[in-house]
Parts: C-alpha cells; sequence; structure tokens
C-alpha cells in the first residue's frame, strides 16, 4: 500500500480521532471510558502541543501519529537530541497491511532531516507486542534503564530508541 506521510491539518481531525479511538479499542488495550482514551481523542489539544502526522492512502487518512521533543507538552521520555513520536494508531481496516511499518519507516526519513536530532525513542506498554515486534524489526532497541511506569498505576512502559546513526 502507497502512502503520503504528511502533517495533519484541522480537517484531519475527526479522522484522525476516529482512527485513534478505533484502534486502540480494537486492540483492547482500553476500554471506551477509560481516561486515556479522552487523550487520545482530543487531537485539537495534541495539535496545539505537539505535531500530529497522518498517513494517507487512496485520499484517505488510515494512521495517525503524534510527534515530540523533549521539552514539550506532549514529551515522555525524549532527551535531547531526540524525537518521540506516541499514539501510533492504524486504522483497524487497513492493520496487517504495512501500514505501520511503512509510518515507522517515514518517521525515521523524517526524523533524518531533523537538524539535532540524533535517535527516536518511543514508549511502549509491556503488553503491546506486535507493536515491539514492529519496532525491534526496524532497528529499534529495548532501553531498560529509561522505563517508567504510568504514574498512579501498575502499568510498566518500555522504552525503545533507535540510533539515526550517519
Amino acid at each position: 500500500m502507497s502512502i503520503a506521510f504528511r502533517q495533519a491539518v484541522p480537517a484531519d481531525f475527526p479522522e484522525v480521532r476516529r482512527v485513534t479511538r478505533e484502534a486502540y479499542l480494537r486492540a483492547g488495550h482500553f476500554t471506551a471510558d477509560h481516561p486515556y482514551m479522552s487523550v487520545l481523542e482530543d487531537v485539537e489539544h495534541r495539535a496545539e502541543h505537539a505535531q500530529v502526522w497522518v498517513a494517507e492512502a487512496a485520499g484517505r487518512v488510515v494512521a495517525a501519529v503524534t510527534l515530540t521533543f523533549a521539552g514539550q507538552p506532549y514529551s515522555e521520555i525524549a532527551t535531547g537530541g531526540e524525537l518521540e513520536f506516541r499514539m501510533l494508531a492504524v486504522d483497524p481496516s487497513c492493520q496487517g497491511g504495512g501500514v505501520g511499518r511503512a509510518v515507522v519507516r517515514e518517521i525515521v526519513e523524517h526524523a533524518r532531516q531533523l537538524p539535532g536530532i540524533e535517535a527516536i525513542s518511543i514508549t511502549s506498554a509491556t503488553f503491546m507486542e506486535r507493536a515491539h515486534g514492529l519496532y525491534e524489526s526496524l532497528g529499534f532497541r529495548r532501553a531498560p534503564e529509561r522505563d517508567w511506569y504510568v504514574p498512579g498505576e501498575d502499568v510498566l512502559l518500555w522504552v525503545f530508541r533507535l540510533e539515526l546513526g550517519g
């Protein structure tokens, strides 16, 4: 599937919200009333304080992701010189077709063009095994010394990092 990767515009926000909601619910990671779902669905806030990007195929949004940098409101783990991506979601109707892999590759290529960015970091919950396999197959490595717990919850989050190198 050929995708176009671009920064989202306000007209994309309803589709970003739908894709993100459906992807997270379909995966069974959260129930519809989980507090994190309202964070995921507030695309306008994300776009104001980070960068929301979409993958488009055949004229429709098939995936969305948030990009952020150290010190920004949506950054959880990025250190100086790192691009952090969060909230990667692929439309359930497209899952298994390589869209997620294509989006992560696009993020890597984008990061290589950014001055001062030497690595990419991501947090992934321990139960998101499919995502872990994807990240590792693209060269991301676990950074267990940076793992952390969701504040107030017994949920361990793993950190993966990709050195961009020359």
